[in-house]
């Protein structure tokens, strides 16, 4: 898919439609989750002593064919930068 590098869209600081460049960042991975959140303090629990692993002792479920864009805009006036909606699937993404 082929997609623009600057788009005329609306700009949530500026409160009306400005020229916008667009960006396209890598997707962060599962990896990146908090050292210390409740999913990361329940796997080290689990994984202590003997026995299965429960729920993190199955692989991760990943049969997605493609990997969601991650587009983030950025005003050109006041430099704030945003996203739009989730994202899109799609196979090819470049901007022309």
């Amino acid at each position: 898919m082929k997609y623009p590098k600057k788009i005329r869209t609306y700009c949530p600081k500026c409160r009306k439609h400005t020229q916008h460049t667009v960006k396209v960042v890598k997707k962060r991975g599962r990896g990146t989750a908090h050292p210390m959140s409740k999913s990361a303090r329940q796997k080290d629990r689990m994984k202590r002593g003997y026995g299965g692993h429960g729920k993190f002792s199955k692989p991760a479920v990943s049969k997605k064919p493609t990997q969601k864009v991650d587009m983030r805009l950025q005003c050109d006036v006041c430099k704030k930068m945003h996203t739009r909606g989730t994202g899109f699937r799609v196979k090819k993404f470049e901007l022309v």
